[in-house]
């Protein structure tokens, strides 16, 4: 960071990646860039992402009381889940070199937008199976795992990824799916950031604009998820998600 300008970038980005990512769609695809523009080198940057996504978590929060209401046992079951994810995503992170996922990155973020616009068939079709439907009781455990795993590592399309498993596996209302969706990126986030900061590799003077950038755009997210047509919403984040793919297809560090 070199000044009052980028201050006020990191700041700005972050509002609008809140707004965007506790809505249903992808925060990333705006904070990550931004951190970039400030100066930021592609590890420093994806640190200062995870970490100030943890803002996200008390906005979303306030913002999603209606839809989390009577959520509890199931945050409860699910939360530990994301949070152990996150931080062994965070671990392998800090233990593996740079751009090992580079290449896989922009496939995963493809396929979860593609699943999302593909959820109401792929719903449908588990009820016409009936009991097979069962099933889900193991797709959202495995699934909710491996992303969470992914979100410490790197994050960008996470998001996008949580909330098409979720519509698929557990909980077919958007809205609702959306403010489970935060709460479980927040669980992530939160572990990783005790361990980058542990670690001692957050460079605070980006993560502590960006961050409050993303709990004032936090609070708005949500209540435009509550607001927006289901199949608008749907197609909205899947398009964003496509073109986050896209972006990190031709250049993986952002």
């Amino acid at each position: 960071m070199t000044g009052i300008g980028d201050l006020v970038l990191l700041t700005a980005a972050g509002a609008l990646a809140g707004v965007v990512g506790t809505a249903g769609g992808i925060t990333s695809l705006i904070s990550y860039p931004a951190l970039l523009v400030a100066g930021l080198p592609a590890l420093a940057a994806n640190v200062a992402n995870i970490i100030a996504v943890v803002a996200c978590w008390p906005g979303a929060a306030l913002a999603s009381r209606p839809e989390l209401a009577g959520q509890r046992v199931r945050l409860c079951r699910w939360i530990p889940v994301a949070a152990l994810g996150g931080a062994a995503g965070s671990l392998l992170l800090l233990s593996t070199p740079p751009g090992v996922f580079a290449h896989v990155v922009p496939i995963l973020v493809a396929v979860g937008s593609l699943a999302l616009l593909a959820q109401p068939r792929i719903a449908a079709r588990l009820d016409r199976r009936g009991p097979l439907s069962g099933a889900r009781g193991v797709i959202l455990p495995l699934g909710l795992t491996a992303m969470s795993l992914y979100n410490g590592y790197f994050g960008a399309g996470a998001g996008v990824m949580i909330l098409a498993l979720l519509l698929i596996s557990a909980e077919p209302n958007l809205p609702t799916a959306n403010a489970l969706k935060n709460m479980l990126i927040g669980a992530g986030a939160l572990t990783s950031a005790a361990i980058f900061a542990t670690a001692g590799t957050v460079d605070w003077p980006a993560v502590v604009p960006i961050g409050a950038g993303m709990f004032v755009g936090s609070v708005i997210g949500p209540r435009i998820t509550r607001r927006l047509p289901a199949g608008l919403l749907r197609w909205l984040v899947a398009l964003i998600g496509i073109v986050l793919a896209v972006q990190l297809w031709i250049d993986p560090n952002g």
